[in-house]
């Protein structure tokens, strides 16, 4: 895990590993369900849908010139 001023930065392993330990789950399951919230959001994107998840964040596609 890399701190940084503009926050913590980490990889996809490290992730899990803090969602394992902060939920009490193994990180198999932790793995399983980031990647249920990550192919949910990413099947909504895909569809040109926005995504708003209160007090975490909003995913959209921007199309860059």
């Amino acid at each position: 895990m890399f701190i940084n001023q503009g926050g913590i930065l980490m990889n996809k392993t490290e992730l899990i590993a803090v969602l394992a330990s902060e939920a009490g789950v193994t990180q198999k399951v932790a793995e399983e369900v980031l990647k249920a919230f990550t192919g949910a959001v990413s099947d909504s994107l895909k569809s040109g849908e926005k995504v708003v998840v209160t007090g975490f964040g909003t995913f959209e596609v921007r199309h860059r010139v």
